[in-house]
Order: structure tokens, then C-alpha cells, then sequence
């Protein structure tokens, strides 16, 4: 089944201009990733799904559901936890759409009075603090597979939200290099003034300054206007240009197109990538690339997929989903119980991160399923989770420190195909 990149206007603009507090309605004291807990669970993990998207990104639904019934199931082949079932809620999942079209933080909320011990999603990222406020206070884990906003990397939630989905901000060393290894020696990057916009250019420039890049001052612009923009380092001609957009991609491009800066200069950050096709005039983007978050899904991955579910049209966010159920139930075998606090605790350590007092003490192996990851407990070693969704390695904010990026190209008619891949590595977060 092939990947479209359909989903990408979609899924977004869920978040166009996101501002989010960077505090917590009565967060936990302590840091549930540090701290030494007691069990608390009751020896059934039962796992929380939270769906959100609506109208034009319903569709994105469909793959998180999949995944994560395919990961509970293959965890209960492996013996489940502690040789029990593990349980997927809402109990009715996937056959009442109706719970996914409700507030993100009723959901959350109907997740506790079922007693979920970990709680995977939400997916759009202005949905996250109300769904982090109402599960941190109970002591319950939050994984969200899609939740890509870089202010979240600060919310306070007493150490309890994790995301295996990457920080918009990752995607900066990627087009920096990109744009060095094009051999650029100038380097001018515009983005729409919207958070999203802002965060990414900010990586963009500092990536490519490291690099040895000459970086000339950003450009903002509004959704629509982005023509003074581009008149601001026209005449400075840049070896290449990275825009930086979600909702106003199309109209910047069509600006730089006849401002006379041809497609092979171009790079696009992810809320930029679409197919144009006649949208734009023909052959503008010829030569142009960009990236998006992820890795194509392995052919054995996307049978399972379409085997749990056989009318699923799409995979987005789906490895990213598997891989949050497995890590949430790699962590309460290693903890040796299915209580929240104790979920949080290890999930950092079983995910190839390193907490302080983890440092140099344990022999790590690492294993790519669940009932590989046992085996690694077995014998008496720590598992380091490798899953659909690459290397994850929690750092100090619940953020992954490995991030894979599909490169895309374009060809004469306006539309992309993927042609490579980027692995976006940094120093965690301490």
C-alpha cells in the first residue's frame, strides 16, 4: 500500500499559530522520570487511547487505531503483562467513532474513571495540556505519537508526558544540511510568523551557522503577504532558501516563483510539502526538496497494519503509535508492575535513554518488539527499544534525542517523491 502525502495539509494545520502556556493547571511536585516510586498497579495494564482529529484530519484516526491494536495484540501473543491481558480502552474502541469526536480532556478524563494506567495520544498538539493536566494529577503517563509542537517540550506535567513524535525544531539541522551538502554558501530562510514558523527558522539558522554557513536575517511574513519578505534577501541572492510554512506555503512559493528564484534553489520545511501539481506554475518547483517527520512503514509493518484493519488507506503516525503501546508495556514489565508512576519511571530507560542514576549501571541490549524486549529482561539486561519509528532514547523532557526524516524531491510537474532519508541526532536534554 503506498504512503500519500495527502495527510500533510491536514495534519499540519492542526496547529496554525500554536501558543501554548508553559505551565501546568496543579501539576505533580517531582519529576516522575527520576523520582523512585512504590507499586501501585493492580496487575492488569490496561493502555488509554486518545483520538482527536476531526473534519478534514479524521482520516489520521484510523492509522493510530490500527496501530495500536496490533500492538496489543502482539503483546498479548508475547504473554502480556505479567501474564495477563493487556487491555486496549475505551472498552469499545474503534466501534463507537463518537468517543474520538469529544473534547480531548472529557476523553482523558473517561480514560481514568475506566482506570487506564498509560494513556496514548492526544494527536493534535493544542490538545495536549488538557489532556496533561487532567492525566499528571492522577499520576498516569501521557504518550502522544503526533504531538510535534516545540513549546511542549516545556509543559510542566511533573515528568508524566512523553512523545515519540519529533519537536518541530528537529527538522532545522536536517535542511541545514541539506542545504550545505547542495554546496550553499548563503543561506536565507523565511517563515510564516507563527510559532511553528518562528521555532523552525530559529533551528534552521543556528544548524546551518554551525555548518559554516553565511545565514542572512530571517524573514517573516503574514499568511498571504509574503512578499516583502522575499524582497528583503532577493537582492542579497542566496545560494538557497528554506521557507518555513503551513497554511502559507503555497502563496510564498508562488512569491519567491516570481520573484525569479527557481525551484532548485528551494527547501521546504514539513507544513510545507505537498503535491502542487498545476497549483503552481509549470516546472516552478523542479529541483526543489523537502522533509518530513518519519520513516516509510517496511512492507511487513504495513501488512500487519492493513491486517488489523484491511480498509485503511493511510499509515501517518502509525509506527510512532506502535511504538508508544510497546514502550508503555516494556516499561511496566521492567518495573515489574502496571501502576502510572511506575510506567513513567522507566519509560526514559527502556527507550535508550539514560537517567542519571541509570548511568553506566546496566547492560543494555537492544530488541525491536515486545516479546524481544522480555527476552532482554529474561536475561537479566535492560531493553533499549528499537521500534517501527527508529531509535527513540527519551531525553529529560519526555522528548526523542533521534529523529528520522523522509527527503522528498520535485520533479517538473510540481509534485514530490521521496528520494532519501536524514537522521536528526542532538545531545539530550538533562
Amino acid at each position: 500500500m503506498p504512503l500519500t502525502l495527502r495527510w500533510r495539509s491536514a495534519a499540519l494545520a492542526l496547529v496554525p499559530g500554536l501558543i501554548l502556556a508553559i505551565s501546568a493547571c496543579a501539576a505533580p511536585s517531582g519529576n516522575a522520570r527520576l523520582d523512585s516510586v512504590e507499586a501501585s498497579g493492580d496487575g492488569t495494564l490496561r493502555i488509554g487511547l486518545i483520538l482527536d482529529n476531526t473534519g478534514e484530519s479524521a482520516f489520521l484516526n484510523s492509522s493510530q487505531l490500527a496501530a495500536a491494536k496490533l500492538a496489543v495484540a502482539q503483546i498479548n501473543a508475547a504473554g502480556g503483562h505479567k501474564g495477563q491481558p493487556v487491555e486496549l480502552l475505551p472498552a469499545d474502541v474503534g466501534a463507537d467513532a463518537a468517543e474520538f469526536t469529544r473534547d480531548a480532556g472529557a476523553q482523558a478524563r473517561s480514560l481514568l474513571d475506566a482506570r487506564a494506567d498509560v494513556v496514548i495520544g492526544p494527536s493534535d498538539s493544542s490538545h495536549a495540556p488538557a489532556v496533561i493536566d487532567v492525566l499528571s494529577r492522577a499520576k498516569v503517563p501521557v504518550i502522544s505519537p503526533a504531538n510535534t509542537a516545540t513549546v511542549l517540550s516545556g509543559y510542566k506535567s511533573g515528568g508524566y508526558y512523553f512523545r515519540t513524535a519529533a519537536a518541530d525544531s528537529a527538522q532545522g539541522s536536517v535542511l541545514a544540511k541539506l542545504a550545505h551538502e547542495g554546496g550553499a554558501g548563503r543561506l536565507a530562510v523565511m517563515h510564516e510568523d507563527t510559532g511553528y514558523g518562528k521555532d523552525v527558522a530559529v533551528a534552521v539558522a543556528d544548524a546551518a551557522r554551525r555548518l559554516g554557513l553565511e545565514v542572512l536575517p530571517t524573514a517573516g511574513f503574514a499568511e498571504g503577504k509574503a512578499g516583502s519578505a522575499v524582497a528583503a534577501f532577493k537582492d542579497a541572492a542566496p545560494d538557497a532558501v528554506v521557507v518555513v510554512a503551513r497554511r502559507g506555503a503555497q502563496a510564498a512559493l508562488a512569491e519567491l516563483l516570481n520573484a525569479g528564484i527557481p525551484g532548485k534553489k528551494l527547501l521546504l520545511s514539513d507544513g510545507a510539502v505537498r503535491q502542487y501539481g498545476g497549483e503552481l506554475g509549470a516546472r516552478g518547483l523542479d529541483g526543489a526538496r523537502g522533509v518530513l517527520p518519519g520513516v516509510f512503514p517496511g512492507t511487513d509493518f504495513q501488512n500487519a497494519l492493513v491486517g488489523t484493519d484491511p480498509g485503511l488507506k493511510d499509515m501517518t503516525f502509525a509506527a510512532e503509535a506502535f511504538d508508544a503501546v510497546n514502550l508503555a508495556a516494556i516499561a511496566a514489565a521492567a518495573a515489574e508492575d502496571d501502576g502510572g508512576a511506575s510506567i513513567a519511571a522507566l519509560l526514559t530507560t527502556v527507550s535508550g535513554g539514560v537517567r542519571p542514576q541509570d548511568a553506566g549501571t546496566e547492560e543494555r541490549a537492544a530488541c525491536g518488539s515486545y516479546r524481544a524486549c522480555m527476552e532482554v529482561l529474561e536475561a537479566g539486561k535492560t531493553p533499549d527499544y528499537e521500534g517501527e519509528s527508529g531509535a527513540i532514547g527519551f531525553d529529560a523532557n519526555g522528548d526523542i534525542t533521534s529523529a528520522n526524516y523522509m527527503v522528498f524531491g520535485y520533479g517538473p510537474d510540481n509534485r514530490a517523491t521521496m528520494e532519501g532519508k536524514e537522521t536528526a541526532t542532538r545531545a539530550p536534554a538533562s
